[in-house]
């Protein structure tokens, strides 16, 4: 669909029932995110909120909530989309079959940005101030509102210019801590951004960036700024097409790109090396982010459209808006990465364990088919290239199988997926580590910030051992391990004492060793040792929050009979995962008890979320 604005989205979503208006006044200080999760959860419709306390503008949340509603936004544009972005994947296509494609290269064209002159700004943008948007503040312990659906653009100080910009979703944070109010705001983001080579030669040149962060505008627009879009395919470009209208757009008297669409316009300058502290925010793995120094924005303008939409959603433990968004790009770009990596079938960046910390893989193993024993070799070859590929490389566990031993294996499938790992992996030889690298800068499990280490389990060839699926009667574990809980085959959560120390760490691995290294445990892979066993082994998303979240692979893998030979590390026993919160662990997301009973009111008969929670 093609939408000139945010208004006229939220026009047509509630025309067609995919949105309501809360007309009642709703604090923005966490009431209006409580409400967002809730209806989120029951998979209800996008939320227009008319009266926010403390600001004069109306707010939308929960635009891309459901598959179904993004598709439906989108319905006139996506299929051409998908083609597009797989021309670009594979041109020759294009030429193979040019009458099948030719509308879609009218489509690129016709969405090449479109710079309109500035006088448009004096008639249709006003100016406000940072103090007068919607403060809105998602969990008790953030550092104050932030922005969470911007769409932060800069350009490249050496090729300036929209056909060189970059686009990107990075949080801003627009108050609290040490920020001068209305001069000053935090801009936050993460390693493998494109914002950050901009941001490293204006540095060089001893220059400001320019930065320009644009909120609102057609439901096109936020997409584009967090696509993985190939090599050569702009992000305003990308906005174009999908909306089936150009990307428009002017430069203001101080040379800043303003979105010509976008309901607010925050224009600001980041001087080299001025940083400042920004955070708490509850993030994307269910926990804080704690603070940290981030670039300094020191704001230059706020501009608005009349009768803006302030657009925001609610960040936390998986599943959230940002899932939904995750599975609309995946049904447009499809296999688009194992395209580009020659031998890998399909990837999976498990959503339910934040994304970034956990990846499924399956690959091709051809490298010695005249040999009857197979062996992980290209697999091995394809993991690394997986964690050396741009956003793929901040993942922590890869288990990654080969294709032929199980065509159909579903990636998508945590329980069916595990099982076809864990009844083939031989731990002598098959777990890979990579210490002192990066992961996530929001994954606090590792050493420091940016920094931790990664495992690639690598499977291939016949199955090794059947997986218990249910524990033998004969089964136990010596004191202080005495609750536990199967959780899917061959993997038991194991209630541990709260960790203290790595002393205390040593001391309970000798007992279980001890113990356990002249048992048969043939049924037995994993042993998760975790603060509430009940919990992680209750759903397959709870167990693969608890265990990829909360450890560190060079720090946190161990197993029964270990050994280290030639620097490779392996055991022959079962291997164990801690999975405890330790000290240096942010704190999970926890909602505030009196905004939950608010909300519960309003799902009661005669509220205006009765029928919907």
């Amino acid at each position: 669909m093609s939408y000139k604005s945010l208004q006229a989205c939220v026009n047509d979503l509630e025309k067609n029932g995919h949105l309501i208006t809360i007309k009642q006044e709703v604090d923005p200080y966490l009431e209006a995110a409580a409400i967002h999760l809730r209806v989120y959860e029951a998979g209800g419709p996008a939320l227009l909120f008319e009266n926010l306390k403390g600001s004069k503008f109306p707010a939308v949340s929960n635009l891309f909530g459901t598959l179904e509603r993004s598709k439906f936004m989108f319905r006139d544009t996506l299929a051409n989309i998908k083609t597009l972005v797989n021309l670009k994947n594979n041109p020759l296509e294009a030429i193979k079959n040019p009458l099948k494609y030719a509308g879609v290269s009218f489509t690129a064209l016709s969405a090449l940005p479109l710079k309109i002159p500035q006088r448009f700004a004096k008639v249709n943008f006003g100016r406000s101030q940072i103090s007068q948007i919607p403060p809105i503040v998602n969990w008790p312990m953030d550092g104050g509102p932030f922005v969470t659906m911007p769409q932060v653009y800069t350009e490249d100080i050496e090729k300036p210019g929209i056909m060189n910009a970059n686009l990107g979703m990075y949080r801003i944070q627009l108050g609290g801590n040490d920020y001068v109010v209305d001069k000053e705001i935090g801009l936050h983001y993460q390693l493998h951004r494109g914002i950050g080579v901009h941001q490293t030669k204006a540095n060089a040149k001893g220059q400001p960036l320019k930065v320009s962060i644009f909120v609102g505008g057609p439901p096109a627009h936020p997409l584009a700024a967090v696509m993985p879009l190939p090599e050569g395919l702009s992000e305003m470009t990308f906005a174009g097409a999908l909306n089936n209208r150009r990307f428009r757009y002017f430069y203001d008297k101080e040379g800043f790109c303003i979105s010509a669409d976008a309901d607010f316009v925050i224009t600001g300058t980041v001087e080299p090396h001025q940083n400042k502290m920004e955070g708490p925010f509850g993030d994307h793995l269910g926990y804080y982010s704690l603070q940290h120094l981030f670039p300094l924005l020191k704001v230059h303008n706020v501009y608005h459209k009349q009768n803006p939409i302030w657009s925001f959603t609610v960040v936390g433990r998986p599943p959230q808006e940002d899932t939904s968004f995750g599975a609309l790009i995946h049904d447009i770009t499809g296999a688009a990465i194992p395209k580009e990596i020659p031998g890998l079938h399909a990837v999976n960046a498990v959503d339910a364990a934040g994304v970034h910390p956990l990846l499924f893989a399956i690959g091709s193993e051809r490298y010695t088919p005249y040999i009857k024993e197979r062996k992980p070799q290209e697999i091995l070859t394809l993991a690394n290239h997986i964690l050396g590929k741009s956003q793929l490389s901040l993942a922590k566990y890869l288990f990654i199988c080969a294709k032929e031993d199980k065509p159909d294996v579903d990636i998508h499938n945590i329980a069916e997926f595990l099982t076809h790992i864990f009844e083939r992996i031989d731990f002598t030889r098959d777990l890979h580590f990579y210490t002192k690298t990066t992961i996530d800068t929001l994954d606090y499990s590792g050493t420091d910030l940016n920094s931790g280490s990664k495992v690639a389990f690598t499977v291939a060839g016949e199955k090794k051992r059947e997986l218990w699926n249910q524990l033998p009667a004969s089964f136990d574990l010596p004191a202080p391990f005495n609750h536990f809980k199967l959780v899917m085959p061959g993997i038991v959560a194991v209630d541990a004492p709260k960790f203290l120390d790595k002393s205390q760490l040593n001391n309970e691995l000798n007992i279980l060793n001890a113990y356990l290294k002249d048992k048969n445990l043939t049924g037995l892979a994993l042993l998760i040792l975790c603060d509430d066993a009940g919990f992680t082994a209750q759903t397959a998303n709870n167990f693969v929050w608890v265990t990829f979240t909360r450890s560190n692979p060079s720090h946190d893998i161990h197993g029964i009979n270990s050994f280290t030979e030639n620097k490779h590390w392996g055991c022959t026993g079962p291997l164990i995962i801690d999975a405890r919160i330790k000290p240096h662990h942010a704190p999970p997301l926890i909602k505030d008890a009196a905004t939950e009973k608010m909300v519960d009111k309003m799902g009661q008969k005669g509220g205006v979320l009765y029928g919907i929670i």
